[in-house]
C-alpha cells in the first residue's frame, strides 16, 4: 500500500516533464555517441553558466566528483583534510581514496554543517585542506570559512551534493572554494535517472587536471600521465540533466515555499518548542533538498508516522566517525557530542516539488497527535 503522504514521489515531476526527457534520450540513442558526448559538452557549458563558475567537468558519480575534487586540487598522502563526522560516508571515503587522512571537528547544531571553530581547532601541520558539506541544502558559512581558510593557507573543497541551487548571499554553491563536489544522485534537487555527479571549479590546473584523472589520467588517447579512474558521465544522463537543469529553480523555489507552509503549519499546531524546526543563518539561502527536524523521542515518533503511511527518513542515524570501517582512525563515542544527539534526534520529513498543502497538513496534524 503506498504511503499516505510519500517522503519524495518524482514521479508527479517526471510526468510533467516525460515527452522532453525520452526526446532528449532518444536524440542519444539515434547519435550513438554515449560517454562524454555533445550532450555532455552542452551540460558541463550549462552548469557552469549557473553556478558562475569557469569549469564544471561532468563525471560518474558524486562520489567520484568528491575524489576528483580533491585530488585535482593536490590533496593526497601525507595530507590531513578536516571534515564533518556528520554527512553521507562519501565526504570521508573519498579523503581516504585520494590518500589523505580525514580528521573530524564537530558541527554547529542549530545549522548541522561543520562549525568554523571546530574545525580551526582540529588544525594540524598536515592539514591541507577544508571539506565542509552543504547538509541538507544549506550553505556552510562561507565568510567565516574564507577567513578560516585565508588565515591557515588551507585549500577549501566543497562537498556540495545537496546543494544545487543553494546560495551565500549572491554566491552559488559550487563556486565558493578551490573546488567542490555535486551529486546528482536521482534523489536530488537537480537528478540524473542513474548515477551522475560533477566537480567544478575556476582553476584552470585543477580543471585539467580533473578532467585527465576521470579518464584513466589521458590527457592524449592511450598516454596516461597518472594513475586516475574511469569516472566519465554519459551521455544518457547528461541529456536528462540537460532537461531538468532548466526547471530546477522553479523545483527550488516551491521547496522553499513547502518549507515556509511548515513553519506555519507546526506554529499553528502549537508544535515549536516540542521540537526543533530548521533555521536558516542569516545570509544562507538553502535549496530545501531535505526538511529536517530535531525530535524528541524520534525513533517512536517514526514508527508512529510509519503507522499512518508517512514517509520519513533519518540523515544520518550513526556518525562517521562511529563506523564500524573506520575504527582504525581511533575516535571513540563522545567525542564529538553535537553529531551524536543529532544522530538520535533528527528526521527528514516529506519535502518535494509537487507535495501539496493537504499533504503536509497530514504530516503536521499526525506529529501533533503523537505529542498531544
Amino acid at each position: 500500500m503506498p504511503n499516505a503522504v510519500p517522503l519524495l514521489d518524482f514521479s508527479r515531476e517526471y510526468q510533467l516533464r516525460r515527452e522532453e526527457i525520452l526526446a532528449a534520450l532518444e536524440l542519444v540513442a539515434d547519435s550513438q555517441k554515449f560517454i562524454l558526448g555533445p550532450e555532455v559538452e552542452q551540460f558541463e557549458a550549462a552548469a557552469a553558466s549557473a553556478l558562475q563558475v569557469k569549469h564544471a567537468i561532468g563525471c560518474a558519480s558524486g562520489t567520484d566528483a568528491l575524489w576528483l575534487a580533491l585530488a585535482a586540487a593536490g590533496i593526497g598522502p601525507g595530507d590531513e583534510v578536516i571534515t564533518t563526522p556528520f554527512s553521507f560516508f562519501a565526504s570521508t571515503s573519498a579523503i581516504l581514496r585520494a590518500g589523505a587522512t580525514p580528521v573530524f571537528a564537530d558541527i554547529d547544531p542549530v545549522t548541522f554543517n561543520l562549525s568554523p571553530a571546530a574545525a580551526e581547532a582540529a588544525i594540524t601541520p598536515r592539514t591541507k585542506a577544508i571539506l565542509p558539506v552543504h547538509l541538507y541544502g544549506q550553505p556552510i558559512d562561507w565568510d567565516h570559512f574564507q577567513q578560516l581558510t585565508d588565515r591557515h593557507k588551507l585549500l577549501l573543497v566543497e562537498d556540495a551534493a545537496q546543494a544545487w541551487g543553494a546560495r551565500w548571499k549572491d554566491t552559488p554553491a559550487g563556486s565558493l572554494g578551490a573546488s567542490a563536489a555535486f551529486s546528482f544522485y536521482p534523489t536530488k534537487n537537480l537528478a540524473a535517472m542513474g548515477d551522475a555527479g560533477m566537480v567544478t571549479t575556476n582553476d584552470d590546473s585543477v580543471a585539467d587536471h580533473a578532467r585527465a584523472l576521470r579518464t584513466h589520467g589521458m590527457r592524449q588517447r592511450y598516454f596516461h600521465d597518472e594513475i586516475g579512474w574511469n569516472a566519465r558521465l554519459d551521455s544518457f544522463q547528461a541529456a536528462v540533466l540537460n532537461v531538468r537543469l532548466k526547471y530546477v529553480i522553479g523545483g527550488n523555489e516551491e521547496r522553499a515555499r513547502i518549507a515556509e507552509n511548515y513553519l506555519h503549519l507546526f506554529q499553528q499546531a502549537g508544535l515549536v518548542g516540542a521540537i526543533t524546526l530548521p533555521e536558516m543563518l542569516t545570509n544562507a539561502h538553502s535549496a530545501w533538498h531535505q526538511y529536517v527536524i530535531r525530535a524528541p523521542r524520534r525513533n517512536d515518533l517514526r514508527t508512529h508516522l510509519t503507522a499512518h503511511r508517512i514517509g520519513t527518513e533519518i540523515y544520518y542515524p550513526l556518525p562517521i566517525h562511529l563506523q564500524p570501517s573506520l575504527a582504525h582512525l581511533g575516535y571513540k563515542a563522545g567525542t564529538f557530542p553535537h553529531s551524536e544527539q543529532a544522530a538520535h534526534e533528527v528526521l527528514a520529513l516529506p519535502i518535494f516539488p509537487g507535495l501539496r498543502l493537504d499533504e503536509q497538513e497530514l504530516v503536521v496534524q499526525r506529529i501533533a497527535e503523537f505529542y498531544s
